[in-house]
């Protein structure tokens, strides 16, 4: 995560349709050139007031940029609440109980005989915002020895140690072919893209091969379209994964403009996301 100075910014108009603010991170799974596959347009006299979507990466300053752009008549798709509701489990875990794992925040770590009590080990450790890497050292606690040492890690990190702990309820996710290396083990697991409330991409979240069948992918949409529900964000990503006893859970949630494509084409999320918004508004450009 970082900062990001609202000068460095591009501001585009995306086939007519959407307004897009980029920023490049130099991540594949994040950067796309719209240019190369979409007519764009940056207006030198735009309307006075618009609602831009934002990609420039996870950044720490959101209120703060939010604010900034709103004062030159650009607002972001999520105001800083909103950002928060879709990348804070503390605050979006309360609108999803019953469709992901149980879950406690601390601002503090406590005695690892609370969390035995609570929720039992094995049980699953990250910060309230994402897990460190995927390290599952640092993530799949099986003993006391593991979460103290997890938890100096944590406090050492320069983006964990400000972030709430998340203890979760360990479930077993089924499991794909996977190299063996120091990350969790890879597992059936989807991302989605909504937009306004309608799915616009979704595929594998892990680089590895696997893929779901009809059937398989119906059920995880259902899940995953139920917690874009309850959340009413206008642009939201849930991550669903199954169990090794055949159900499908919500793993993650984040803000669509700050989350990696994962296995999802750009080109054909775009393509969606600018379908959706001409059937919805022709030719009223976004907001």
């Amino acid at each position: 995560m970082f900062r990001v100075n609202p000068d460095n910014l591009d501001l585009i108009l995306l086939e007519e349709a959407v307004w897009v603010l980029v920023g490049e991170v130099n991540l594949p799974s994040y950067d796309f050139s719209l240019s190369q596959f979409f007519a764009c347009r940056r207006p030198w006299n735009r309307p006075e007031q618009i609602t831009a979507i934002g990609r420039f990466g996870a950044v720490t300053n959101y209120d703060e940029l939010y604010q900034q752009l709103a004062a030159d008549g650009i607002f972001l798709v999520h105001s800083a609440e909103q950002h928060l509701l879709a990348s804070e489990l503390p605050r979006w875990y309360p609108l999803l109980e019953g469709l992901t794992p149980k879950s406690f925040w601390f601002s503090e770590p406590p005695d690892i005989a609370i969390l035995e009590q609570t929720i039992g080990l094995p049980l699953f450790l990250k910060g309230s915002r994402q897990t460190s890497r995927h390290k599952a050292a640092l993530s799949i606690i099986r003993s006391s020895e593991d979460y103290y040492r997890a938890i100096k890690a944590y406090k050492e990190n320069p983006i964990f140690h400000y972030q709430d702990l998340v203890c979760r309820e360990f479930v077993q996710l089924r499991p794909v072919p996977s190299e063996l290396t120091e990350k969790i083990p890879s597992s059936f697991e989807f991302r989605s893209f909504w937009w306004r409330g309608q799915c616009v991409g979704a595929a594998q979240y892990w680089s590895t091969s696997y893929d779901w069948n009809q059937q398989e992918q119906k059920a995880a949409l259902l899940v995953a379209s139920e917690a874009a529900l309850r959340l009413n964000l206008p642009f939201v990503v849930i991550d669903v994964a199954q169990t090794i006893t055949g159900e499908w859970i919500v793993i993650e949630c984040n803000d669509g403009q700050e989350s990696g494509y994962a296995a999802i084409s750009p080109f054909t999320l775009w393509q969606n996301l600018i379908t959706k918004e001409k059937e919805l508004f022709g030719n009223k450009k976004l907001g």
